[in-house]
């Protein structure tokens, strides 16, 4: 690309980053300022979600078509009772899960999308012709006389006697018309009209009695495919109705999560600008290219999950931050590698072109691996997981363009440039040597049962607690209920136990909020919508609090959600570790890499789990999104530096296999240092200003971070030691090793015959 060319895409992103910005955050005339177009989960706009189970013996293909079915009546139920941005969505192979942002009566809400579908065949004038159950099968399929598509239908013997019958009347003419169609249009009289939970979904006129058992549905200019494809699935959903059980439901208010979100951005923001100035502090001229390339990687984050619809919730916010620090672990990268380039005395525009050759495949390998983990997470997660999973993903495509294009497009204008290719901006001092470089020469393979007995300490540390005291396994794994009040002062907990013991619910109640005004009951018997009303009318006869108003969040998980959880884990973990496995040996060549890169993975997995069983930190739902994002940021680590090996195995013999490895990890270890800073950087002010919700979420992260390093350093570099430890002898070496122990034990003095 000519220096013209670049010089021209440098000012067009730099004017697209500016106003893009600009028009971010103020708007522009009919548009809406990017806080008003993304979309917020329950946590942040508050409102109802309930998760419920169809009641089926139904298998395979007609299993799907229920579910969809179900499905299709759900959200005209919900777009009948008015929610806007409501979400109907299909888990597993026969729950179904209805998020309603906004609505404050849960109870009505939860009841009216769960009773079971009623499809009605009616005259004109109301007159009742049978129910769905008459209906055996309905479909559609093109229509060669009017064009388009049309829907038929065959019925049943009773509904194929129900129905002519009905026809007769109809076509007669005679039938005074009293129902109305969507439109608010008296029906023809010669209808027959097809209603779904009293909507009415098709009035088709009749011209003749219908004695056959099918029919067909048609009009002038035929149906849309889509329309045809809606309705059909409608009348044949009647013919298999599906009872519904609520196995979960939750409560949220926008209070709540405002302030969640509020916190959040602001977290955000204050480690954002921490991760700049860093950057600048650490890199110089190069860290303003890498703050640029940042800026412009959550822009284009944030306006691709409004234009594709991705649902922010607390947890997406998480995964954008955590993805923050993948895009700066890609310019520091890179970076170190420009400034390695010029230590071994290259010119600037030599050693940036070299630079970004031998960094590229470290940044695609090491992205690549986490793309793994979120695949893993969002294709086997439940709904709020896969949106955690779905910004992570998003987050690791956009850093690796951001790094590798927009990068290296300034990075490479700086070094055409006169005035700025000079050692100075790039990191370098007047002595040749990068600003921050690490320095010492640690003997990591020397040392490394030191570290292998710190790691065994902890796990084993951590299997006794979980033999002795158990893991804490919150409600998500469990089964039960939450309610969070608001009681306007603080009251006494023995008290609130008292005024709701009828219920037999042995529950644990703690203070939240302000000035412990709130209270957060938790018990492990699951209580659906109306028996949480029961309780919380209960304590409002105790304390006049406001009734359902005063109801913060309220949720319920039944058992068999908490046994999902936990096999989806523990399913995650595998596919993604098989996954990740594979993607090495594919690159690297070798089983080797594979193997130690995994073990460091079931270390930190393990190291988790202990950490949890030791503190007695809650393990739920939010935990799964965090172990495997220990998973995604632990094997990126590790593949940076087994990168470094496989780089520098050809300046080594075998036999030096040893000084390969510690000069391998000494070389990326600034890297790795500065990289897990930026990262935690960005995650504390989040942890110490955020929700309870979100801390319990930045746990594992946090963890993730400082256990993923230390891994990666200390123990994956030195098992794959391990692993080649018997190859790096030459023969020359193991044959006179074995000489010298036959010498051993020939010399070895006689400690005399006893006879």
């Amino acid at each position: 690309m000519k220096s013209a060319t670049k010089k021209f895409f440098a000012i067009l992103i730099l004017f697209v980053l500016i106003f893009g910005w600009i028009f971010s955050i103020t708007g522009a005339g009919p548009f809406k300022k990017l806080s008003k177009q993304l979309k917020y989960g329950l946590d942040i706009n508050g409102g109802v979600y309930v998760l419920l189970e169809a009641n089926t013996k139904e298998k395979g293909t007609e299993l799907t078509k229920l579910m969809e079915q179900t499905k299709t009546v759900l959200e005209n139920r919900v777009n009948a009772m008015g929610i806007s941005e409501a979400a109907v969505s299909i888990e597993g192979s026969k729950r179904i899960r209805v998020e309603m942002p906004g609505v404050k009566d849960a109870t009505e809400a939860i009841n009216q999308i769960g009773k079971t579908a009623q499809l009605q065949f009616l005259l004109a004038d109301g007159t009742p012709v049978m129910t769905g159950e008459g209906v055996k099968n309905a479909s559609y399929t093109t229509d060669s006389q009017n064009g388009g598509y049309k829907i038929t239908m065959d019925f049943t013997a009773k509904g194929q006697d129900a129905f002519a019958n009905a026809t007769e009347k109809s076509s007669s003419g005679k039938v005074v018309p009293a129902l109305r169609d969507e439109n608010n249009q008296l029906v023809d009289p010669t209808a027959i009209v097809i209603m779904l939970d009293d909507k009415v979904i098709s009035a088709p006129t009749t011209k003749e009695k219908i004695s056959s058992s099918t029919c067909e549905i048609t009009r002038n200019g035929g149906f849309k495919e889509a329309e045809a494809k809606t309705t059909s699935g409608l009348i044949r959903g009647g013919a298999l109705p599906a009872s519904l059980t609520e196995v979960n439901s939750s409560v949220e208010t926008a209070t709540v999560g405002a302030n969640a979100l509020e916190l959040s951005v602001k977290a955000g923001l204050i480690g954002l600008g921490i991760v700049f100035l860093v950057m600048i502090i650490a890199y110089g001229a190069l860290g303003v290219v890498a703050d640029i390339a940042l800026a412009l990687y959550i822009l284009l984050d944030l306006w691709i999950m409004s234009a594709l619809g991705v649902v922010l919730s607390l947890p997406g916010i998480a995964a954008i931050i955590l993805s923050i620090g993948m895009a700066v672990d890609s310019n520091v990268i890179i970076f170190t590698r420009i400034a390695e380039e010029i230590e071994k005395g290259k010119s600037i525009r030599v050693a940036v072109d070299s630079g970004f050759h031998s960094a590229l495949s470290t940044v695609i390998d090491s992205q690549t691996t986490t793309l793994i983990a979120a695949i893993v997470l969002y294709l086997i997660g439940t709904t709020s997981v896969k949106g955690f999973a779905l910004t992570l993903m998003i987050g690791t495509v956009i850093s690796i363009f951001t790094a590798v294009f927009i990068t290296q497009l300034f990075v490479t204008l700086m070094a055409d440039s006169k005035k700025l290719s000079k050692n100075s901006f790039f990191g370098i001092k007047k002595d040749g040597r990068a600003r921050y470089k690490w320095k010492h020469h640690i003997k990591f393979i020397k040392n490394r049962k030191i570290y292998y007995l710190i790691s065994s300490s902890i796990i084993i540390l951590g299997i006794i607690f979980t033999i002795f005291r158990g893991f804490n396994f919150g409600i998500d794994f469990t089964g039960g209920t939450t309610i969070q009040m608001d009681m306007g002062k603080k009251v006494s907990i023995e008290e609130v136990k008292d005024t709701i013991k009828d219920y037999k619910l042995n529950p644990t109640i703690v203070y939240a909020g302000e000035g412990n005004k709130e209270i957060v009951i938790k018990t492990i018997k699951s209580l659906n919508a109306n028996e949480r009303n029961e309780v919380v009318n209960t304590i409002d006869k105790k304390y006049h609090v406001g009734g359902m108003d005063a109801v913060l969040s309220s949720e319920e998980f039944g058992p068999t959600v908490g046994k999902t959880l936990r096999k989806n884990a523990v399913k995650s973990i595998l596919i993604a570790v098989f996954f990740m496995l594979i993607y090495i040996r594919f690159r690297f060549k070798n089983w080797k890499y594979g193997l130690s890169a995994i073990s460091g993975l079931g270390h930190d997995v393990l190291v988790t789990l202990s950490l949890y069983a030791i503190f007695g930190f809650t393990i739920n739902n939010p935990f799964i999104a965090g172990i495997l994002t220990v998973v995604g940021y632990s094997i990126n680590d590790t593949i940076v530096v087994f990168d470094r090996i496989r780089e520098n195995s050809r300046f080594f013999k075998r036999k030096e296999l040893e000084t390969l490895i510690d000069t391998s990890v000494n070389e990326t270890l600034t890297r790795s240092i500065l990289t897990s800073l930026t990262t935690l950087v960005v995650m504390i002010p989040l942890y110490l200003m955020a929700t309870i919700e979100m801390k319990q979420f930045l746990i594992p992260l946090m963890i993730g971070v400082i256990f993923g390093t230390y891994s990666s350093i200390f123990l994956c570099s030195p098992l794959y030691y391990e692993f080649n430890k018997k190859d790096s002898i030459s023969r020359y070496d193991e044959k006179r090793n074995k000489i010298e122990k036959k010498k051993k034990k020939i010399n070895k003095p006689n400690d005399g015959i006893v006879k």
